[in-house]
């Protein structure tokens, strides 16, 4: 062990005072993803107005109540052929929900976002949204939001590791902005792009939502976007049947990721160029919406119906069509995000989940489908809880969720190896890793690898010559980032009081040891109390041996 001086040195998180420039930064950036937000949902509604009321107007309508009959099977289609031209001709990066971008952005291209994204991102997802395309704004607004401050960011002179943390600013604060969900929109960042819980990001991210989440009450009004009457807190047996919305959701968030890539591999399988798919998942969404109008757009009124209990018949054949538009737009590379469309579909199974048993509030169960769905479908369950309970503020229904939204999760991780969003990333290539933990090499010290013994005639010219050295009281981690930048075999290890003092050399073999143990004290298992005292019974039970 080492001396207690060393652990009053050692604090529990790395960040310094470059968090004092960042905040600052991100704050900015929440300015910016507010505006942005407001911006989107202006073209929204002034193209849905146009395209199917033919008049002037931004505000928020649904296209099913439009009075086109037939004709309006080709306001989709027209959508879908001008996203496929600004695709073909504008940015290829615009195609797609969004978030899978971002990620791509964060991990391969060290945060850097193209201009023309920027612009491009929000024209495409209002044409096609506006014309009836099945799709929520958030994806779309946390690409956008992310390139503006992945643009802002790559104006100043700053680290990868910064601009990831002012991109996923971006992207946070056009979701806070959009749905008024502050909270959600923090944890969103976690769990999906920071692929790290560390304050440097957390806090600057965190006051960008903040900041967008204060300006959208002028911009747009204030929150909760869906409120619903309060409700009693659920009684155990019923925290039983919501396990059920649960596993189902998780089922459906299965079946619903392999629909989507399933189209994917059709449209790329057709001896045509991309630029004409979304022209074609388009023709898809325009005969969907003849069967079923309330699957067209973004569907606000109709979550918002679902969470009231006011869709309680007619939900299966609104999960069904919902489910195929939005699958074979998505697989088409239109631009749309996945959030608004896995509310509805998880609202409409929890609402005939309800239905078949007639249980007496279907808008509880359509509230915990939606959180499930989406909890298990983008594998982010926590981020789930808070947003319904954002949308709603039906605090009351928080152990529901809770149970709702980790079965969906389990069931899916169980299931498939990655979820709708990652797949994508993986298609072009990449491995994404989801799940973060304290590195091994962050738990051991330099002693507790390294044979510090006593110093010889070797090791003393060792430690004299080397431009880099090591201490036995030094995170192991530390003394490895030292030995990558050295580009050497081994380090010196010596005395903090007298560094002309080698005790020992840190190489490569120690570090892997190190690693080793790690793996091995997560991966062995240890026979517990049970099992032993099972072994002292068999022993006293068992007849003696009998002597020949």
């Amino acid at each position: 062990m080492s001396s207690p001086e060393f652990a009053q040195r050692e604090g529990d998180f790395t960040t310094d005072t470059r968090l004092l420039v960042l905040v600052p930064l991100a704050s900015i950036v929440g300015m910016i993803g507010a505006f942005v937000a407001v911006a989107l949902v202006w073209l929204i509604g002034t193209i849905t107005n146009l395209a199917y009321y033919h008049r002037f107007s931004s505000a928020m309508v649904s296209p099913a109540g439009n009075q086109l009959g037939i004709a309006g099977v080709l306001v989709p289609v027209v959508g879908g052929l001008i996203v496929g031209l600004l695709a073909r001709y504008g940015s290829e990066k615009i195609r797609g929900h969004g978030i899978p971008e971002a990620m791509e952005a964060i991990l391969i291209g060290g945060s850097r976002m193209d201009a023309r994204v920027a612009i491009l991102k929000p024209i495409a997802s209002a044409l096609s949204i506006g014309t009836g395309g099945p799709f929520g704004a958030e994806g779309p607004i946390i690409m956008t939001g992310g390139a503006f401050g992945s643009l802002f960011a790559q104006t100043l002179h700053l680290t990868a590791a910064e601009r990831k943390t002012l991109l996923v600013a971006g992207a946070a604060a056009g979701m806070s902005a959009i749905f008024a969900t502050p909270f959600a929109a923090i944890l969103l960042a976690v769990e999906l792009l920071l692929f790290e819980w560390k304050p440097r990001s957390l806090v600057p991210v965190a006051a960008a939502s903040i900041i967008a989440a204060i300006l959208r009450v002028p911009l747009l009004g204030a929150g909760p976007l869906f409120p619903v009457p309060p409700h009693a807190a659920p009684q155990w047996h019923e925290l039983v049947d919501f396990l059920g919305v649960g596993i189902l959701a998780g089922l459906a968030s299965a079946g619903l990721t392999l629909l989507v890539y399933a189209a994917e591999d059709a449209f790329k399988r057709l001896p045509i160029h991309y630029m004409w798919w979304p022209l074609i998942g388009g023709l898809a969404v325009g005969i969907g919406g003849l069967a079923e109008p309330r699957a067209l757009g973004v569907g606000y009124d109709t979550i918002r119906d679902l969470l009231a209990g006011q869709l309680a018949t007619g939900v299966m054949m609104l999960l069904v069509v919902k489910a195929i538009i939005w699958s074979v737009a998505l697989g088409s590379g239109t631009s749309g995000g996945v959030l608004a469309p896995l509310l509805i579909m998880g609202g409409a199974l929890g609402a005939a989940e309800a239905h078949w048993i007639s249980a007496s509030d279907a808008g509880i169960w359509a509230t915990i489908g939606m959180a499930a769905m989406m909890g298990g479908t983008m594998r982010s369950p926590l981020t789930a809880v808070a947003f319904v309970l954002e949308l709603t503020r039906d605090v009351a229904l928080l152990p529901a969720l809770l149970v709702g939204c980790v079965a969906a999760h389990a069931v899916t991780v169980l299931l498939m190896r990655r979820s709708i969003l990652t797949e994508k990333v993986a298609r072009r290539g990449y491995h994404v890793m989801r799940e973060y933990s304290v590195s091994p090499f962050a738990r051991f010290r330099v002693e507790d690898v390294v044979d510090c013994g006593s110093a010889d005639t070797t090791l003393m010219e060792l430690a004299v010559n080397a431009e880099a050295v090591t201490y036995p009281d030094e995170v192991l981690e530390h003394a490895l980032h030292t030995l990558a930048l050295s580009r050497g075999s081994s380090l010196p290890v010596v005395l903090r009081a007298d560094p002309t003092r080698c005790v020992g050399t840190l190489g490569w073999d120690a570090i892997a040891t190190a690693y080793q143990t790690g793996l091995e004290d997560e991966h062995r298992r240890e026979a517990g109390a049970i099992a032993k005292l099972l072994r002292v019974l068999s022993r006293r039970l068992s007849p003696p041996e009998s002597a020949d």
